[in-house]
């Protein structure tokens, strides 16, 4: 059995807690919810694509998804600023715990 990878577990659980969120910012701003929806699917392949990447290929996934989960933060960011989701919904304490998992790993 493989080992338990957190950093896709919690991207996999932002995933489903984004899908809410991705409809309502949908009914307001198509093309944002579609940059943060690219955006959140680009986390969850480059960490599994870093499980069978070795030294620096598997930081460079994890750099890419650090980037990426960056940018789903600046997209609910947006949608909080134009008062569409709340700023404490509860994907954005995932997005932020994922966003330190990954610096975490970058650094390694």
């Amino acid at each position: 059995m493989p080992t338990k990878f957190i950093a896709f577990e919690v991207s996999r659980q932002m995933l489903i807690e984004l899908r809410p969120i991705l409809a309502v910012i949908a009914r307001h701003d198509r093309q944002l919810k579609n940059q943060v929806q690219d955006a959140a699917t680009s986390v969850h392949l480059n960490l599994g694509e870093s499980r069978g990447r070795r030294g620096g290929d598997r930081r460079r996934c994890f750099e890419i998804a650090a980037g990426s989960a960056g940018e789903v933060d600046a997209g609910l960011d947006v949608a909080v600023a134009w008062g569409w989701i709340a700023e404490d919904c509860p994907v954005r304490r995932t997005v932020g715990r994922l966003g330190a998992i990954l610096c975490g790993l970058c650094r390694h």
